[in-house]
Formats: C-alpha cells, sequence, structure tokens
C-alpha cells in the first residue's frame, strides 16, 4: 500500500486516485516551489509503491498537462466567474489536471471528476473548492472539445515570453513548427558503442545519425539487448552530435566540462581518448559513475567548478557542455516553458562566458573548444560566440561542414555554427534543440 500519510481522507477514498494525486503534488512542487520536474517526482515518497502502470499514468498526467497548460488554463478561466483567489492555487492544480484527463487523455468523464472532487477533499484547504471543481470540470466535459477545437494550440501551450523569442530568432513559421514538435512526447535515443545500423535491427529501432539509434516503444530499458553489458546509452540524438564536432579523439586527452550524466565522457572513453570528466555536482558525478560503470568505460571524474579548475597542463580538445535555459529540451521536460522566462537569462549568459573564458585556458595552443548549451536562444548561441570571437584575440571560430554532419547541412547556421530545432527530423519524431560552436585557440 502507498503511504497515504498527509491526506485527511482514509486509505480506501484515494487508491484508485493514487496516480492523480501523485501528479497534483508533483505540478505543486514545480509551480509554488520552483521545483524541477524531475526533482518533484524524486520527492514523492508514494510512488515506489505503486504499480508501474500507474506510476507510467502519473508520469503522463503532468508531463501532458505541462504540454497542454496554455489551453488548460484557458479553458478554466473561460467558466470561471471570478479569477480564482491566491490561497486557492492549489484547487487550480487540481482543475489542470481534471481537465488534461477529460480532454488531453481521454479519461471517462465521470471518472476524471470523481477523482479531482477526492482530491480536493482530502486536503482542508481544498475542501472548500469541491463544489466549484465539481461544476467547471462537468461543464468542461460538456462545452471543452468545442472549444479546444478551436484553440491555437501551438501559440497558447507556448508561454509568451517564449514565443516573442522563437519568433524573433527563427520567424513566425519556424517558430510555430517548433511549439508544435513541443507538444508531443518525444522518442526515446539511445547512443550505441558499435554500429549503429546493427544496433537499430537488434533494438527494433531505427538508425538515425552516426552512433544515435530511435526507439518508439522501447518498454523497460534495463531489460533490452545490450543494456546489461553496456553496449549503449540513453543520448538524444542531437545531444551526440556537438561530440562529433571534435573528430577523432584517440590517444588525446580531452576535457568534459559539464559532464554529467555522461554522455560525452562515454563517447570518448569508447573511441579511446583520455577524458577528464568535471562537474561540480557531487550527486551528478555519482550517477556518472555509475553510468561508465554499467558501460565499462573509465575517465578522471573531478568534481569542481569549472570555473576555478585548471588542468596541470594544457590540453588538446575541450567541450564546455554550459548550464543554461534548456529550452531546447521542452519535449522532454515541459516544465521548463514554465518555469523560466526572460529575467533569469542575463545570469545565466553571464555564467557561460565565466566558464567559456575558463576553457579557453585549459587549452594548448592550436588546440580545440567546443561550446554548447541545449538551447533556442541566440543568447545563449550564436550571439554569445560572436561576441566572444570579436572580443578575444585568443580563439576564432572553426566552422563546421555538413559532411561532418552525414550531410545535414540543415543543423548547421551560415558561419558554421551547429543549430538543431526541435521540428529538425520531422519525418522521425523531431529532436532536441542544441547549439555548438567550434573555437581554436590561436
Amino acid at each position: 500500500m502507498p503511504d497515504l500519510s498527509g491526506c485527511e481522507a482514509p486509505g480506501w477514498l484515494l487508491w484508485g486516485a493514487m496516480p492523480r494525486l501523485i501528479a497534483f503534488e508533483v505540478l505543486e512542487g514545480i509551480f509554488r516551489r520552483d521545483a524541477r520536474l524531475e526533482e518533484s517526482f524524486a520527492a514523492q515518497t508514494r510512488l515506489p509503491g505503486l504499480s508501474r502502470r500507474d506510476r507510467a499514468l502519473a508520469r503522463n498526467l503532468v508531463a501532458t498537462t505541462l504540454r497542454r497548460l496554455g489551453q488548460i488554463d484557458a479553458l478554466i478561466d473561460h467558466f470561471l466567474d471570478r479569477p480564482l483567489p491566491a490561497k486557492a492555487g492549489g484547487a487550480r492544480q487540481v482543475l489542470r489536471i481534471g481537465v488534461c484527463q477529460i480532454l488531453f487523455l481521454r479519461t471517462p468523464a465521470h471518472a476524471a471528476v470523481d477523482e479531482s472532487v477526492r482530491i480536493a477533499g482530502a486536503r482542508p484547504a481544498l475542501a472548500p473548492y469541491k463544489g466549484l471543481i465539481n461544476a467547471i470540470l462537468r461543464r468542461v466535459a460538456s462545452e471543452g472539445p468545442g472549444l479546444a477545437a478551436g484553440h491555437d494550440a501551438a501559440r497558447l501551450n507556448t508561454p509568451p515570453w517564449l514565443w516573442r523569442a522563437l519568433s524573433a530568432a527563427y520567424g513566425t513559421e519556424a517558430c510555430r513548427r517548433i511549439a508544435e514538435a513541443h507538444m508531443q512526447e518525444p522518442p526515446l535515443d539511445v547512443t550505441v558503442k558499435g554500429d549503429g545500423a546493427v544496433w537499430a535491427e537488434r533494438l527494433g529501432g531505427k538508425h538515425l545519425l552516426g552512433a544515435s539509434v530511435r526507439l518508439e516503444a522501447p518498454g523497460m530499458i534495463d531489460q533490452l539487448a545490450g543494456f546489461a553489458e553496456g553496449a549503449w546509452w540513453v543520448q538524444d540524438a542531437a545531444a551526440a552530435l556537438p561530440i562529433r564536432l571534435l573528430g577523432p579523439v584517440q590517444g588525446k586527452t580531452v576535457i568534459d566540462l559539464g559532464a554529467a550524466p555522461g554522455g560525452k565522457t562515454a563517447r570518448w572513453g569508447a573511441a579511446g581518448a583520455r577524458v577528464i570528466a568535471l562537474d561540480r555536482s557531487p550527486g551528478r558525478l555519482e550517477r556518472l559513475g555509475e553510468n561508465l560503470d554499467r558501460l565499462k568505460l573509465t575517465a578522471r571524474v573531478i568534481c569542481a567548478d569549472g570555473r576555478d579548475w585548471r588542468p596541470e597542463t594544457p590540453v588538446d580538445m575541450v567541450l564546455l557542455d554550459a548550464p543554461c535555459s534548456s529550452t531546447g529540451t521542452i519535449r522532454r521536460h515541459p516544465d521548463v516553458a514554465w518555469r523560466k522566462d526572460a529575467k533569469k537569462l542575463d545570469g545565466l549568459i553571464g555564467l557561460q562566458r565565466e566558464l567559456l573564458d575558463a576553457a579557453l585556458g585549459m587549452l594548448r595552443p592550436g588546440g580545440h573548444l567546443v561550446f554548447a548549451t541545449c538551447s533556442l536562444l541566440p543568447g545563449e548561441g550564436t550571439a554569445l560566440i560572436d561576441d566572444v570571437v570579436g572580443s578575444d584575440d585568443r580563439v576564432k571560430l572553426d566552422p563546421v561542414a555538413a559532411e561532418e554532419l552525414d550531410g545535414r547541412a540543415e543543423f548547421l547556421t551560415e558561419l558554421g555554427e551547429l543549430r538543431t530545432l526541435p521540428s529538425h527530423l520531422p519525418e522521425a519524431g523531431g529532436m532536441d534543440g542544441f547549439f555548438a560552436a567550434r573555437l581554436i585557440r590561436q
């Protein structure tokens, strides 16, 4: 039985609603405490006690609510006579979950309404809103489908600040394609040590680019062929591309700045490089170590801040995977769109510039640096690199050729920087948004 402490209702009342209750608490963590999606799930002590099916339901409910949040909130506001008071924030989370079930998960309306009212009744602060929740969700069930059909879903489900930024960077039509990709559940990509085509056939997937294989319905990851023997690791196809920009690495020393969870370190280790994996988070490095153990690979792992640490001697290559807004990963982390805003960017860009300056100091003359972010925003990509190249005579841009990326010229800017978008590879299910620039130390 799951732990029902903290709920006022008896256990039998909430047993059927438990995945919805967990979804409610995860949303509360995201919107009231600014917790990341995975952090909010990790804090759920009841989750391990659920069946695999119910755990999947809770995650799908949260992810779909976040992907469709603009539409969901528009419908809630349409049916409210007056705005909910600030103290009723939890009631909005219950309503969001109910609307998501009715309109986007095709849950029978009576079940979604009943379970939403139960969740509200289990918490004293929400009990006064049971009648309101019941009434609004019943109206959503009867009138919501027609209203939702008239929505501009891509626009509504993209926060205004992000829509403005993406439209300015890529144009309105490209922005719309990106927003449409954000509403879709992404497939799972893995990077293999061996031949991509061979492993695609063995795993029942599709060979995408280089060593990337895409799996549409993988099931339990640890039960797949090759997992136990460390033949592959989970990594979006876009995230695997910056690794290729350093070319052959056998016998060379490579510093992986921002190394966790270890995809880049693993790729270089498998290719015969001497890898120094640096990250300032002990918890993330622990995960990196576990991944390297499973993959039967080694690296020199260091817990330190990249702004302060320096190697004993300058090295051949550095890849800096810088902290960023993560707007390129909204398909996989839909909370990012609603937790971030333009005001938070200045501090991130300043940190990226500091790390980039430090990374240049780690290189020998003639060495290469790849600067990468999983961001869609030019301020964390092209604009930053333009500023660095224009103001620092230690470095110049080393353009990437389409041939280095399997001929995919659409992945390159005019200056030869890597730029992938969630709307790329639409026939295969899209990909994460990534930026990378290759620089050479003069």
